[in-house]
């Protein structure tokens, strides 16, 4: 029994990490298709809290973009807080772009970046919105290329992928791996195979009527997933998800083993809450402590030859990744690999245990309703 658990172990990660290859390629194959409609006018909605690194970059990304019209509402709640004077240098650098600042500390519910989405929609002038976080970096066609779709009343929203900018750090650069070479390839398989069913807060593109057909960001003000619950409540609503071939930067800019545990395992325990038997599965995903045991339950020549076959594939999928980015090729991070699939497992088993996440000082629960008291 144990011999033959130990191959069916290698077989699934072997065969996990093969599959998320395919549909990685697939996925690039779909890009080289995509169609860029005629733009639209666009609100760009960008809650703010605190001054992130790569602040101003990231957020002068969105303003030296090629779309003949769009707006930027930068919203915050704090009167002091220091991502005022970042947004108001950028109002001195861009005097012809249409950007507001909305400083309002009303609070709606448990979500505060909801109630600072609320606070800034009045403001936005524009029928198509776009939201994005404010760490996220993009290209300068990139408006062009997500709001496309919404040209068609079937769409509901349209979002968009990320691949990790590190910082200097190690603990960011590993960080970077979760993101490239696990959460990236896992959603693309799930999109390969007809799921639809996600939303990320790098990019979440909708029209004012799909907003206002599941009750406006009101019905977000108590969820703590609030990228998933909008993208939920618009496919409950009979409207489509679109995933765009546009892949944009986010930062990663952990630079302590506790900080990477913390972020990651809040992202874990909220997959946990939104599908919880597809995350119990998740274990196939982490390919190299899976290889390891199968070996040591099944010492043998079939065992160490799927080893082979799914290190290989693990390998060949995270140079693959690696050309999301901008970034050149790193071939030392190849070492990194074993530590960044035995650390996810550990985040795992952790995020198994418990439901209580940390987010900007607020002490949560992830549950499975989405709530967060």
């Amino acid at each position: 029994m144990i011999h033959g658990l130990g191959i069916g172990l290698a077989v699934a990660a072997t065969g996990y990490a093969w599959i998320a290859l395919w549909a990685v390629l697939k996925s690039r194959r779909a890009a080289a298709d995509a169609y860029i409609g005629d733009p639209r006018p666009v609100s760009v909605l960008k809650p703010l809290h605190g001054a992130e690194p790569r602040l101003y970059e990231n957020l002068r990304s969105f303003c030296i973009q090629n779309h003949p019209e769009y707006q930027l509402v930068f919203g915050l709640r704090e009167p002091n807080d220091p991502a005022i004077a970042v947004v108001q240098r950028l109002q001195t650098e861009f005097p012809q772009r249409d950007i507001a600042l909305v400083v309002d500390p009303q609070v709606y519910g448990a979500n505060l970046k909801v109630s600072n989405l609320l606070n800034m929609s009045p403001h936005a002038k524009h029928n198509w919105l776009v939201l994005a976080d404010a760490d996220i970096s993009v290209e300068a066609d990139y408006l062009k290329r997500v709001t496309a779709p919404l040209a068609s009343p079937a769409v509901g929203i349209v979002t968009c992928l990320y691949h990790g900018i590190p910082g200097p750090s190690f603990w960011s650069r590993l960080g970077r791996l979760f993101i490239d070479d696990w959460f990236a390839p896992s959603v693309r398989l799930s999109h390969a195979f007809g799921s639809t069913r996600f939303a990320f807060g790098s990019t979440i593109c909708l029209r004012r009527d799909a907003l206002g057909a599941i009750g406006g960001f009101e019905a977000l003000r108590d969820t703590l997933a609030d990228d998933f619950w909008l993208g939920e409540l618009t496919r409950r609503a009979g409207l489509q998800t679109v995933l765009s071939d546009v892949v944009v930067g986010t930062d990663v800019a952990e630079s302590q083993l506790s900080a990477l545990w913390e972020h990651e395992l809040r992202w874990l325990r909220t997959i946990r809450s939104l599908a919880p038997w597809g995350f119990a599965m998740t274990f196939v995903c982490f390919t190299s402590p899976l290889l390891l045991l199968g070996l040591c339950l099944a010492p043998g020549a079939i065992t160490l030859t799927l080893a082979l076959f799914g290190g290989a594939a693990r390998v060949l999928l995270h140079f693959l990744q690696r050309r999301t980015s901008d970034e050149a090729f790193a071939w030392h991070e190849v070492l990194l690999i074993p530590l960044r699939d035995a650390l996810l497992l550990m985040e795992w088993a952790t995020a198994l245990a418990g439901w209580q996440v940390r987010w900007r000082g607020q002490v949560l629960h992830a549950r499975g309703d989405g709530s967060a008291p």
